[in-house]
């Protein structure tokens, strides 16, 4: 049990098999970051019990809604929270937009989000994508974690670090899926200087084309 709750059932079970467990790459998943802008100043004001209280709220809240689509829950530090769609199991296209429609119900979660002991307090997400190739593996042996490698993670990272908060930043990688094969309601922020990476155009995406259909 507390393998599968720890990686993937797919990695968990020839783990306990006793299989390796090779490193594999992938040509192109789509990653999710995500954090609470100003937590830092939300937690000044709870006790530590009341902080996991508040992120165990959140995550189970967000848990339950990632059910509803074909992505992977890497992992949650803090109050940063990672997913990816299109790992361990292939799904052609549909990561881009299966990681675009879940971060769109999540942000509509946390508008109706109480925190128990701050109820006039709105917590503040900011989103970050990315879609590219990466590497991923198991890491470890008495805690193992199910990891992910590569250049599209840390520019996934840069989406989520260059946001605004109450919206979901785009690279063009993850624009070009979207718009190629789904319609989403997306709109240009323009060119930004992203650490590490220079300047870039990116995007915002704000919704989805409730009339389109998915391609076959």
């Amino acid at each position: 049990m507390v393998l599968i709750l720890l990686l993937n059932r797919s990695v968990a079970d020839r783990l306990k098999a006793g299989l390796t467990v090779e490193p594999e790459f992938y040509d192109c998943v789509t990653i999710y970051f995500s954090d609470i802008v100003g937590f830092t100043v939300i937690c000044s004001q709870l006790t530590p019990v009341q902080i996991i209280n508040l992120l165990n709220d959140l995550y189970s809240c967000f848990d339950e809604i990632i059910g509803n689509y074909d992505v992977y829950k890497v992992e949650t530090i803090g109050d940063a929270y990672m997913v990816v769609s299109g790992l361990p199991t292939r799904n052609g296209n549909e990561h881009a937009s299966q990681i675009a429609k879940m971060s769109l119900a999540l942000l509509r979660s946390v508008s109706n989000f109480t925190i128990r002991e701050l109820s006039k307090e709105k917590l503040k997400l900011r989103i970050g994508l990315n879609s590219g190739p990466v590497c991923a593996g198991v890491v470890g042996l008495k805690m193992p974690r199910y990891c992910l490698f590569g250049d599209a993670v840390n520019t996934a990272s840069r989406m989520e670090s260059n946001g605004v908060e109450f919206k979901i930043h785009m690279s063009s990688s993850t624009t070009s899926i979207l718009t190629k094969f789904y319609k989403f309601v997306i709109e240009s922020r323009g060119v930004v200087d992203i650490k590490g990476k220079g300047l870039m155009e990116t995007f915002w995406l704000l919704g989805e084309d409730q009339q389109s259909e998915n391609p076959v």
